[in-house]
Protein backbone atom coordinates (compact mmCIF):
# COMPACT_ATOMS: atom_id res chain seq x y z
CA UNK A 1 0.00 0.00 0.00
CA UNK A 2 1.32 3.50 -0.94
CA UNK A 3 1.27 5.99 1.65
CA UNK A 4 -0.06 9.47 0.64
CA UNK A 5 2.01 11.91 1.97
CA UNK A 6 0.62 14.83 3.73
CA UNK A 7 0.55 18.17 1.67
CA UNK A 8 1.15 20.95 3.60
CA UNK A 9 -1.19 23.68 3.52
CA UNK A 10 -1.10 27.81 4.33
CA UNK A 11 -3.50 30.44 4.09
CA UNK A 12 -3.83 33.36 1.91
CA UNK A 13 -3.55 36.61 3.36
CA UNK A 14 -5.76 37.95 0.44
CA UNK A 15 -8.32 34.97 -0.18
CA UNK A 16 -8.48 33.33 3.29
CA UNK A 17 -8.01 30.18 1.36
CA UNK A 18 -6.17 26.83 2.60
CA UNK A 19 -4.08 25.81 -0.36
CA UNK A 20 -1.44 23.26 -0.67
CA UNK A 21 2.21 25.70 0.15
CA UNK A 22 3.19 24.55 -3.90
CA UNK A 23 0.16 26.78 -5.24
CA UNK A 24 1.39 30.08 -2.22
CA UNK A 25 4.77 33.04 -2.51
CA UNK A 26 6.12 33.07 1.11
CA UNK A 27 6.38 36.80 2.12
CA UNK A 28 8.85 37.04 5.03
CA UNK A 29 10.18 40.05 7.49
CA UNK A 30 13.16 38.63 9.45
CA UNK A 31 14.38 40.14 13.26
CA UNK A 32 15.85 43.07 11.05
CA UNK A 33 12.69 44.16 9.43
CA UNK A 34 13.59 43.45 6.37
CA UNK A 35 10.42 42.23 4.25
CA UNK A 36 11.61 39.98 1.11
CA UNK A 37 10.22 37.01 -1.02
CA UNK A 38 11.25 33.82 0.04
CA UNK A 39 10.72 31.35 -3.06
CA UNK A 40 12.66 28.81 -1.02
CA UNK A 41 9.88 28.73 2.13
CA UNK A 42 12.93 28.36 4.35
CA UNK A 43 13.97 31.55 5.60
CA UNK A 44 13.69 32.91 8.93
CA UNK A 45 11.47 35.08 10.60
CA UNK A 46 7.87 36.23 9.81
CA UNK A 47 6.14 34.32 7.39
CA UNK A 48 2.59 35.34 5.08
CA UNK A 49 1.32 33.60 2.04
CA UNK A 50 -0.02 34.87 -1.37
CA UNK A 51 -1.58 32.92 -3.64
CA UNK A 52 0.60 32.74 -6.89
CA UNK A 53 -2.20 34.76 -8.95
CA UNK A 54 -1.75 38.47 -10.40
CA UNK A 55 -5.10 39.41 -8.99
CA UNK A 56 -4.15 38.34 -5.64
CA UNK A 57 -0.97 40.38 -6.18
CA UNK A 58 -2.52 43.67 -6.89
CA UNK A 59 -5.02 43.56 -4.22
CA UNK A 60 -2.36 42.51 -1.78
CA UNK A 61 -0.45 46.24 -3.11
CA UNK A 62 -3.72 48.19 -3.14
CA UNK A 63 -5.54 47.17 0.52
CA UNK A 64 -1.68 47.30 1.88
CA UNK A 65 -2.37 43.86 3.43
CA UNK A 66 1.24 43.29 4.12
CA UNK A 67 1.87 46.03 5.65
CA UNK A 68 -0.49 45.24 8.63
CA UNK A 69 0.37 41.86 8.28
CA UNK A 70 3.91 42.77 9.14
CA UNK A 71 3.12 46.01 11.02
CA UNK A 72 5.82 47.78 8.57
CA UNK A 73 5.99 49.85 5.54
CA UNK A 74 6.73 47.10 2.95
CA UNK A 75 8.28 48.60 -0.25
CA UNK A 76 6.57 48.70 -3.36
CA UNK A 77 9.56 46.73 -5.05
CA UNK A 78 8.25 43.40 -3.21
CA UNK A 79 5.23 43.55 -5.58
CA UNK A 80 7.08 43.78 -8.87
CA UNK A 81 9.13 40.91 -7.45
CA UNK A 82 6.18 39.35 -7.01
CA UNK A 83 4.48 39.89 -10.03
CA UNK A 84 7.22 38.94 -12.05
CA UNK A 85 7.69 35.56 -9.88
CA UNK A 86 3.84 34.72 -10.69
CA UNK A 87 4.83 35.55 -14.65
CA UNK A 88 7.61 33.04 -14.82
CA UNK A 89 6.25 30.37 -12.59
CA UNK A 90 2.72 30.20 -14.08
CA UNK A 91 4.41 28.34 -17.03
CA UNK A 92 5.95 25.66 -15.68
CA UNK A 93 3.38 23.37 -12.96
Amino acid sequence: MVRKRKVPLRKCIVTNEMRPKKELIRIVRNKEGKVFVDPTGKQNGRGAYLTKDSDVIRKAKKTGILNRQFDTEVDISIFDELEQYVQGNSGNE
